[in-house]
């Protein structure tokens, strides 16, 4: 497969196309930003860490019936994916209050949920992703309605699945952001899946485990990502 000229960069990662109309290559950067830009920085590592982790999530979520756009790892940062058109919505699962839920609704991290919350957000960096209900994504015609019954639908076996298996690496799973593409007129899980884009909290002593460490200046950031992949990779 054969590398050709760059389609795109974002916050975490360059998009190239390849001699395959319908495959691109993923490479992962050590970049990190929070609060939609404001804040960035470097994360020694952190690309090999995403790279490798998303590729193992995946291929443990096509067993449990999601299809994703993974087609095979290249290299410590690059992956060979499938050319989906993403949909521009980003879902966000919920099972315990952290983060901007936290903080939009007044209350303490740490609630545990009865049962997971399912969020949508416009994926538009100009308007700063803003948070909508699902009618909204509807009337705009962001998504159809069959789509959004399939992504809601995978979101939940995702949830489910991340949840056991975290656990399993004595991880618990606070909750999740996750993007949804159209390959040959099928959703499928794209993005990735990784300390970026999840909360996870030591079983033991509640310590985070992820971006947060970033985003608040708690420091050995490198670090935790590092241990995070090490549990992920320890069958």
């Amino acid at each position: 497969m054969q590398k050709l000229e760059q389609l795109y960069e974002g916050k975490a990662k360059k998009v190239f196309k390849t001699d395959d109309p319908k495959a691109l290559i993923v490479d992962y950067k050590d970049d990190a930003t929070a609060f939609n830009g404001e804040k960035k920085g470097q994360i020694a590592g952190k690309g090999v860490v995403n790279n490798t982790m998303t590729n193992i999530i995946f291929k443990i979520l096509e067993e449990k019936g999601v299809p994703t756009h993974l087609i095979k790892q290249l290299s410590d940062r690059e992956t060979l994916v499938k050319a989906v058109k993403i949909l521009p919505l980003e879902v966000i699962m919920r099972n315990v209050s952290a983060g901007s839920f936290a903080k939009r609704y007044g209350v303490e991290e740490g609630i545990e949920f009865d049962e997971p919350t399912f969020e949508v957000s416009y994926k538009n960096d100009d308007l700063g992703d803003p948070l909508m209900c699902e009618s909204h994504a509807l009337a705009l015609k962001l998504v159809t309605k069959e789509q959004l019954e399939t992504v809601k639908k995978y979101a939940s076996i995702v949830n489910e699945t991340l949840k056991e298996f975290f656990l399993e690496k004595g991880l618990k799973l606070i909750d999740f952001k996750i993007e949804f593409g159209l390959y040959d007129g099928e959703v499928i899980l794209a993005d990735e899946i990784s300390p970026d884009t999840c909360r996870l909290w030591d079983v033991k002593t509640g310590e985070k485990m992820d971006k947060d460490r970033f985003r608040r200046d708690l420091g050995n950031v490198e670090e935790t990502y590092a241990e995070v992949l090490k549990r992920v990779k320890n069958d």
